[in-house]
Protein backbone atom coordinates (compact mmCIF):
# COMPACT_ATOMS: atom_id res chain seq x y z
CA UNK A 1 0.00 0.00 0.00
CA UNK A 2 1.42 3.25 -1.31
CA UNK A 3 0.97 7.12 -1.87
CA UNK A 4 3.25 8.71 -3.44
CA UNK A 5 2.55 13.03 -4.22
CA UNK A 6 4.36 14.67 -6.56
CA UNK A 7 3.98 18.08 -9.09
CA UNK A 8 5.27 20.60 -5.81
CA UNK A 9 7.74 23.37 -7.24
CA UNK A 10 7.93 27.21 -7.22
CA UNK A 11 4.67 29.04 -8.07
CA UNK A 12 4.29 32.88 -8.59
CA UNK A 13 1.64 34.68 -6.41
CA UNK A 14 -1.80 34.04 -8.24
CA UNK A 15 -0.74 31.81 -10.14
CA UNK A 16 -1.63 27.90 -10.28
CA UNK A 17 -0.49 24.62 -9.76
CA UNK A 18 -1.78 20.62 -9.54
CA UNK A 19 -0.94 18.04 -7.77
CA UNK A 20 -1.18 14.55 -7.92
CA UNK A 21 -1.15 11.62 -4.89
CA UNK A 22 -0.74 8.10 -6.70
CA UNK A 23 -1.93 5.70 -4.92
CA UNK A 24 -1.52 1.75 -4.69
CA UNK A 25 -2.71 -1.35 -3.01
CA UNK A 26 -6.24 0.08 -2.41
CA UNK A 27 -9.11 1.03 -4.30
CA UNK A 28 -10.08 4.89 -4.06
CA UNK A 29 -13.98 3.98 -4.35
CA UNK A 30 -13.21 2.20 -0.95
CA UNK A 31 -10.94 5.03 0.75
CA UNK A 32 -11.11 8.72 1.36
CA UNK A 33 -7.91 10.27 0.83
CA UNK A 34 -6.91 13.60 2.15
CA UNK A 35 -4.87 15.88 0.91
CA UNK A 36 -2.75 17.99 4.32
CA UNK A 37 -0.14 20.52 4.33
CA UNK A 38 2.69 21.85 6.83
CA UNK A 39 4.05 25.23 6.24
CA UNK A 40 7.15 26.26 8.24
CA UNK A 41 6.46 26.73 12.05
CA UNK A 42 3.18 25.56 11.59
CA UNK A 43 1.35 22.55 12.64
CA UNK A 44 0.25 20.05 9.45
CA UNK A 45 -3.52 21.01 8.36
CA UNK A 46 -6.00 19.65 6.77
CA UNK A 47 -6.48 21.24 2.63
CA UNK A 48 -9.40 18.89 1.22
CA UNK A 49 -10.57 15.72 0.86
CA UNK A 50 -12.43 13.24 -1.50
CA UNK A 51 -14.62 10.39 -0.11
CA UNK A 52 -15.44 6.87 -0.92
CA UNK A 53 -18.48 8.34 -2.85
CA UNK A 54 -16.77 11.01 -4.16
CA UNK A 55 -18.08 13.81 -2.18
CA UNK A 56 -15.48 16.40 -0.80
CA UNK A 57 -14.38 18.37 1.61
CA UNK A 58 -12.50 21.75 2.02
CA UNK A 59 -10.26 23.59 4.77
CA UNK A 60 -11.99 27.06 4.88
CA UNK A 61 -8.81 28.90 3.51
CA UNK A 62 -8.81 26.58 0.60
CA UNK A 63 -12.42 26.64 0.03
CA UNK A 64 -12.46 28.58 -3.15
CA UNK A 65 -9.21 28.29 -4.54
CA UNK A 66 -8.89 24.45 -4.79
CA UNK A 67 -10.14 21.45 -6.52
CA UNK A 68 -9.73 17.83 -5.42
CA UNK A 69 -10.88 15.25 -7.74
CA UNK A 70 -9.77 11.55 -8.18
CA UNK A 71 -9.45 9.51 -11.70
CA UNK A 72 -10.19 5.82 -10.36
CA UNK A 73 -9.13 3.87 -13.38
CA UNK A 74 -5.70 5.24 -12.32
CA UNK A 75 -5.72 5.56 -9.03
CA UNK A 76 -4.91 8.92 -8.70
CA UNK A 77 -5.92 11.91 -6.63
CA UNK A 78 -5.27 15.58 -7.64
CA UNK A 79 -5.64 18.98 -6.19
CA UNK A 80 -5.60 21.91 -8.17
CA UNK A 81 -4.48 25.04 -6.84
CA UNK A 82 -5.35 28.33 -7.78
CA UNK A 83 -4.75 31.89 -7.16
CA UNK A 84 -2.02 31.00 -4.77
CA UNK A 85 -0.88 33.01 -2.12
CA UNK A 86 2.87 33.07 -0.05
CA UNK A 87 1.08 31.08 2.74
CA UNK A 88 0.43 28.67 0.76
CA UNK A 89 3.83 27.65 0.91
CA UNK A 90 4.35 24.23 2.45
CA UNK A 91 4.84 20.41 2.13
CA UNK A 92 1.78 18.73 0.84
CA UNK A 93 0.84 15.45 1.71
CA UNK A 94 -1.56 12.99 0.64
CA UNK A 95 -2.68 10.31 2.95
CA UNK A 96 -5.45 7.99 3.95
CA UNK A 97 -7.02 5.76 6.89
CA UNK A 98 -5.89 1.54 5.87
CA UNK A 99 -9.46 0.61 7.29
CA UNK A 100 -11.48 2.51 4.77
CA UNK A 101 -13.08 4.64 7.30
CA UNK A 102 -13.79 8.15 6.58
CA UNK A 103 -15.42 10.76 8.88
CA UNK A 104 -16.93 13.98 6.55
CA UNK A 105 -15.54 12.16 3.77
CA UNK A 106 -11.80 12.59 5.30
CA UNK A 107 -9.78 9.31 6.51
CA UNK A 108 -11.24 9.31 10.03
CA UNK A 109 -7.20 8.07 11.39
CA UNK A 110 -4.83 8.64 8.58
CA UNK A 111 -1.90 6.31 8.89
CA UNK A 112 -0.75 5.53 5.39
CA UNK A 113 1.11 8.59 4.41
CA UNK A 114 3.05 9.53 1.08
CA UNK A 115 6.25 11.47 0.78
CA UNK A 116 5.05 15.23 0.88
CA UNK A 117 5.79 17.40 -2.02
CA UNK A 118 6.93 21.16 -1.35
CA UNK A 119 5.09 24.06 -2.60
CA UNK A 120 6.71 27.34 -2.92
CA UNK A 121 4.88 30.30 -3.76
CA UNK A 122 6.67 33.52 -3.96
CA UNK A 123 7.74 35.74 -6.94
Amino acid sequence: VQLQASGGGSVQPGGFTRLSCRTSGFTLDRHAIGWFRQAPGKERAEVACIGRDGSTFYGEPEKDRFLISRDIGKNVVYLDMSNLEPEDTAIYYCAADSRGNEVDYCPQHADLWGKGTLVTVSS
